[in-house]
């Protein structure tokens, strides 16, 4: 009786560690919505101040480099280009110049389909993404995103932003976008497992009217908001630490204006700005002076600075190049200052931005390619070290 009294309790002992293994085991690996993994503190510098030690040094390095350089980039430079779609090893700016841009930027626009809004395959984007970062380069990522309310493109400017926010009834639908666009950046990833460090530039443009998150859409709070919640959602919930977030008002040299609609130090990592009214040389000192407006508050900030997009469609003119984009560059010291200016995507003949084989500028671009001040990819430092 009493070897069967042992017995039973010490199975019963068994029963209960088990159990304990088990629940300690499955609670370790599987935390619960309000719980958090612990993690250690990588930086005082970024929006994340878990963020991986190739996103600091990316940021570091941008620092480092707009002290005496600009590097140049180009949208979807990798996917196609005048008279070619999606062909390996093919750029029209390397096979006018002969190298690669150092900054490729992307879209993530209807990112609940195979291709984005452009016609870009997703998988195959992640692909030239991570091939960028192997050979050195950096991605940007842009996002027009439909309108969440009406179901219309980015362009269809009815209010939107009020009824997606927390407590909101929209709310929960968007954030099933938002988790369509944490599945995409978590599959960034090189060979042995590194995170492909990416510079997200949500909301762009929002000093403008053309989207639902633009002036004539949403109040400054409501934007503000929504761009604090959709970085507390892929930072704290999504727990992405390979992201730098820039922000990007348009045509503006005003830091009045620029900063009107500001979601604080906080939130931004990179002060860019869009400029498209590079079409006459008058309009050089108005883009220079801009340029060292976000080079200066930037480096009042502990920030970077750029130029997030710009561009002509169809560059018609033939020294745009050097006489107009490199001298908004070298207006001053401080335009001198900003990281990087990319251009946007070469879709045709009739849209374009960048040069090709052919084209009326390309002799000029190679003059812009050789000046001092700008960088290539072949001309960038490790930038992940």
């Amino acid at each position: 009786m009493v070897n069967a009294m042992s017995q039973n309790r010490n199975m019963i002992y068994i029963g209960i560690i088990f159990i304990l293994f088990f629940f300690g085991c499955h609670r370790d690996s599987s935390t619960g919505p309000n719980e958090k993994k612990t993690t250690t503190k990588t930086n005082d510098l970024l929006v994340d101040t878990l963020a991986t030690a190739e996103t600091i040094a990316l940021f570091k390095n941008l620092q480092q480099i707009s002290q005496t350089g600009v590097l140049f980039g180009h949208q979807d430079d990798l996917a196609y280009g005048v008279g070619w779609w999606a062909e390996a090893g093919r750029s029209d700016v390397r096979e006018v110049c002969g190298d690669y841009p150092a900054v490729y930027g992307w879209d993530l626009g209807d990112i609940q389909k195979e291709a984005n809004l452009d016609g870009v395959n997703f998988t195959q984007m992640k692909g030239w993404i991570i091939e960028a970062y192997n050979r050195g380069g950096i991605n940007t990522i842009s996002m027009h995103l439909d309108n969440p309310v009406t179901q219309g493109d980015a362009w269809d400017n009815s209010p939107a932003v009020r009824y997606i926010l927390p407590g909101q009834s929209r709310h929960s639908s968007y954030l099933k976008t938002l988790d369509l666009i944490a599945a995409f950046l978590k599959d960034l990833k090189s060979s042995n497992g590194i995170f492909v460090p990416v510079i997200l530039r949500p909301y762009h443009e929002h000093t403008q009217t053309w989207s639902w998150w633009g002036t004539s859409s949403c109040t400054k709070e409501e934007y503000n908001a929504l761009w604090k919640m959709t970085v507390e959602y892929f930072r704290d919930e999504h727990e992405l630490h390979h992201i730098l977030y820039a922000i990007s008002p348009q045509d503006t040299n005003s830091e009045t204006v620029y900063f009107e609609r500001y979601p604080g130090d906080d939130y931004v990592d990179i002060l860019g700005l869009d400029y498209y009214q590079l079409w006459s040389t008058s309009r050089v000192p108005h883009l220079g002076k801009a340029l060292e407006m976000i080079a200066k508050q930037a480096d009042l900030r502990g920030k970077v600075a750029a130029l997030t997009e710009t561009g002509v469609e169809k560059v018609p003119y033939t020294d745009w190049w050097t006489n107009y984009l490199l001298a908004s560059l070298k207006y001053n010291e401080s335009s001198r200052k900003i990281a990087w200016a990319l251009v946007w995507r070469n879709a045709s003949t009739d849209h374009h931005f960048g040069p090709y084989p052919g084209h009326g500028s390309a002799p000029d671009f190679v003059k812009f390619y050789n000046d001092p001040l700008t960088v290539f990819e072949k001309d960038l430092p490790d930038m992940y070290q």
